[in-house]
């Protein structure tokens, strides 16, 4: 039901593990990493783990070590402070959709299936793709597309989503495709179809806003000596988290202090790493990972 982990040994070489550490693993899913992560630890170390798809609570871990909090991992702080945890080892994040969210039928992820159009990854939330495609103006979808999917035609495509919803409701994932058309060029259609879902699902999660704010945490909650490993897949969260590594911030240059002298908490321990060819073949998901990783200064 859940991917394979992706670039395992590479992710946890990266944390470079102190057994009776303390770790954090913001992307449960299917366990993968953080089985990976306790195989690493001492009878003493500890790893605390976040997901808030209640479906991966099915995957949750038997082991007096680890701690599985079905929340969204922007409430990594209270959840620490609330556990008795001032800082912690490590942390790691792999920001993929998981492969479970992907191949579900009901969810609205995927392209390949008629379904209502979901991709809420917490249920209990409000907004769903249906409501932002129906209700959404014509200058918020269009930023959507472009801001999150570097869609050019991005106002093009908006205007044809509030045309059609003018003669139809937008419910499911056959409506999307079908007003989506036009901007199919021959041989590239399903890219831009990903291209689309991405940036919904996005908005739907709050996906950028989220990843700035548990970023935010981190300079305060990891220890010197510590280590965050993060992987990306697409082009807008990977300028954030490179650019917090780089600046500590998410602006173009590192805040600096009143003598104009800058102090990032973080430095990159190598520029990023990808999927071998050999795991490519192997999980085809993997193609666009990048995995980052800093220390804390």
């Amino acid at each position: 039901m859940y991917h394979n982990p992706v670039m395992p040994s590479e992710s946890i070489d990266s944390l470079n593990i102190v057994r009776d550490g303390v770790y954090v693993d913001l992307t449960f899913g299917g366990g993968g990493h953080s089985r990976l992560i306790l195989e690493n630890l001492g009878k003493n170390g500890k790893l605390i783990a976040f997901d808030q798809d209640k479906d991966a609570m099915k995957n949750n871990i038997d082991d007096t070590r680890f701690m599985l909090i079905n929340q969204n991992f922007k409430f990594l702080k209270q959840n620490l402070k609330y556990n008795s945890i001032e800082n912690v080892d490590g942390v790691f994040a792999d920001l993929g959709v998981s492969s479970h969210q992907f191949d579900s039928s009901q969810r609205g992820f995927s392209i390949r299936y008629d379904s209502e159009l979901d991709m809420r990854m917490n249920t209990n939330t409000l907004v769903d793709a249906k409501k932002i495609l129906n209700e959404y103006s014509e200058d918020q979808l269009s930023n959507i597309f472009f801001q999150y999917s570097d869609l050019r035609n991005s106002k093009q495509i908006a205007k044809a989503i509030i045309h059609y919803r003018s003669e139809k409701t937008i419910l499911k994932t056959s409506h999307l495709n079908e007003l989506l058309e036009p901007f199919l060029p021959q041989g590239f259609k399903n890219k831009v179809l990903a291209k689309v879902y991405q940036a919904l699902r996005i908005e739907v999660n709050q996906e950028m806003e989220v990843l700035k704010e548990v970023l935010s945490q981190l300079p305060e909650l990891v220890k010197k000596g510590g280590v965050i490993s993060i992987i990306t897949y697409h082009s807008v969260e990977d300028r954030l988290v490179k650019r917090f590594i780089q600046n500590g911030c998410f602006e173009s240059e590192p805040i600096k202090n009143k003598f104009g002298v800058s102090k990032t908490p973080f430095k990159k321990v190598f520029k990023f790493l990808t999927p071998s060819e050999g795991e490519i073949k192997i999980n085809n998901r993997a193609r666009s990972a990048k995995l980052r990783s800093a220390v804390r200064l």
